[in-house]
């Protein structure tokens, strides 16, 4: 794709408040796509790790040139920025900040967007996305929110077992229109992570064998790749356009 004058983007950084979080806000980047006018409406990504999604997983970027060469609808992207040092602690389901954390995702983050970009609310024009945890704590997010959120992108999703227990434990009406696109790398098979060594690749597959028990059937790829940005940033396009088709 080429990089022409036509494919600019906007991005803008801002703060939205929170009375979940103990620190009483949580800083965002947000893209708006070429050809931008606030008298349209379009359909939002939430990126969990937001500052690594737009740096490291060149999603802006990726997004405008798609956007520009007519592969994928105009859409917002915000990227919810995290601490590094708490993100365990906010992303596992059995993290001391988790709770709080989702919350504060559903609860006064995506309405405070809404309140004040023209993004389209209903769960089929919002995506949630994330990496390894970011990727698990989306899907949470969706199961305690199923009215409002359907669409989730797992890269190389944390699904340790705390989290495969929710899956086990989950309703099936809460699944029922999920709408999840799962990779996973060959070589993720003895990650090294701050809670142990993990095979990620097995956690995956029981991830989606247990979803697909429930009635879901997620897009689940498997290729060669590792625990690593460089793996990810080549699955971006293949998921916007799944979840996004130009129509």
């Amino acid at each position: 794709m080429t990089n022409m004058p036509h494919v600019k983007r906007t991005i803008v950084k801002e703060t939205v408040p929170s009375q979940w979080l103990p620190e009483g806000e949580r800083n965002l980047r947000i893209m708006l796509p070429p050809g931008y006018n606030e008298v349209l409406s379009y359909p939002v990504i939430y990126c969990q790790d937001g500052e690594d999604f737009f740096n490291f997983g060149r999603i802006a970027t990726q997004a405008a040139n798609m956007i520009a060469e007519g592969e994928i609808e105009p859409l917002i992207i915000v990227g919810v920025d995290v601490d590094k040092k708490i993100r365990t602690a906010e992303y596992a389901p059995d993290g001391d900040r988790h709770d709080s954390y989702v919350r504060f995702f559903a609860e006064e983050l995506v309405p405070s967007i809404e309140a004040r970009l023209p993004v389209r609310q209903e769960p089929e024009h919002i995506l949630i996305a994330g990496e390894s945890l970011g990727g698990s704590v989306s899907l949470h997010i969706a199961l305690r929110y199923p009215a409002k959120f359907c669409n989730v992108l797992s890269l190389s999703g944390a699904y340790y077992p705390a989290s495969l227990e929710i899956l086990k434990h989950a309703e099936t009406e809460m699944l029922e229109n999920i709408k999840l696109y799962m990779t996973i790398g060959l070589q993720e098979n003895a990650f090294e992570t701050d809670r142990g060594v993990f095979d990620f690749v097995d956690l995956n597959r029981q991830a989606r064998q247990i979803l697909e028990s429930k009635g879901v059937r997620p897009e689940y790829i498997e290729r060669d790749g590792k625990h690593l940005w460089g793996f990810w940033q080549k699955d971006i396009p293949g998921a916007l356009k799944w979840f996004f088709p130009e129509s």
